[in-house]
């Protein structure tokens, strides 16, 4: 399940996920926020903190989705606290890292660069994480990060998978061949197809098998008792949904609200499915399964995630075949 930290507590958000657990659902993709999308989603907790938590109350797999190291934090604190995280919880933690979005990571001031220079910076960090998880002594001085020679003393046996979040055709072959695995959003089967395609190719250039590695899916959709509660949970709690734009360089969630009064029911469509029929949301999230995520985080925009996660667990999650 996706743990939306824009959108519930810290406490919350691990009853929630001890919650599902009991209902069948596995593994948790929390969110690295320091704001919400919009303000009446009114929450925006560390992501590190409650991954802690989380881990202590489940026992399925369980990461960050995605954090950027690029701006708040430096590429060696990312890389130390996905190193303490999987050496206190060994083989459950995996390390999602992204490019950023100004809307978290503009708060430090400064330039905000455009895409491609971003994109870089997250390449960049990749490198500086990989040589600090060897566990000798590093150093680097490259285009965006310095290093002065030190070393994580805190290890875990193995370090955490590496996954990135890649949605375009450059991104998405460099994921195949640098990281260990993919993390994209929910979109059209045919645009995820293209994404899939892209990480098999760098895979395949780096001598890896794409088949065998992780493909993460995250997925909002919005379900609820009745079809008109389903649509007014979309419109107030998720309207970022319905932005047919590219948001990573809006800087307020206030700004995010006043585009938010723009967005129509069907501007959610191909992006996110509304429907009180579980078996809607089934056929949809089956359609990801054939087209070959291995894994798929599923998040309920709504604020009922009690009737949720026993809705789904009851009649989505079993019906689903690999």
């Amino acid at each position: 399940m996706a743990a939306a930290l824009e959108q519930f507590s810290p406490r919350e958000s691990i009853r929630l996920a001890a919650l599902a657990e009991q209902h069948g659902f596995s593994g948790q993709m929390a969110a690295d926020h320091f704001q919400p999308w919009v303000p009446q989603q009114g929450e925006a907790s560390f992501v590190w903190s409650v991954l802690a938590s989380l881990a202590e109350n489940t026992t399925g797999d369980l990461g960050p989705g995605v954090t950027c190291p690029s701006f708040r934090l430096h590429p060696s604190m990312v890389a130390q606290a996905a190193a303490t995280l999987e050496a206190t919880y060994p083989g459950r933690t995996w390390l999602g890292i992204g490019s950023g979005e100004a809307l978290n990571e503009h708060i430090i001031g400064g330039y905000w660069p455009e895409a491609p220079e971003r994109v870089r910076r997250m390449f960049e960090a990749l490198e500086v994480i990989r040589k600090l998880f060897t566990g000798k002594d590093v150093k680097h001085s490259g285009e965006f990060f310095k290093l002065h020679t030190t070393r994580l003393w805190t290890l875990p046996d193995e370090p955490p998978p590496i996954y990135i979040a890649s949605a375009g055709p450059y991104t998405s072959r460099k994921t195949g061949e640098l990281a260990d695995g993919l993390i994209t959003p929910g979109a059209s089967i045919e645009k995820l197809a293209g994404i899939l395609d892209n990480f098999g190719t760098g895979a395949r250039k780096a001598g890896k098998d794409p088949d065998s590695m992780p493909k993460l899916l995250q997925v909002h959709l919005s379900w609820a008792e009745d079809d008109e509660t389903a649509w007014a949970n979309a419109l107030d709690q998720w309207p970022n949904g319905g932005m047919k734009f590219p948001k990573a360089d809006i800087r307020s969630p206030f700004d995010f609200a006043q585009m938010a009064k723009l967005v129509r029911r069907e501007d959610f469509e191909g992006r996110m499915v509304v429907s009180s029929d579980p078996d809607v949301h089934r056929a949809a999230l089956q359609k990801y399964v054939d087209a070959g995520f291995n894994r798929i985080y599923i998040h309920n925009v709504g604020r009922n995630q009690d009737e949720f996660i026993e809705t789904f667990g009851r009649d989505v999650l079993p019906k689903l075949t690999a």
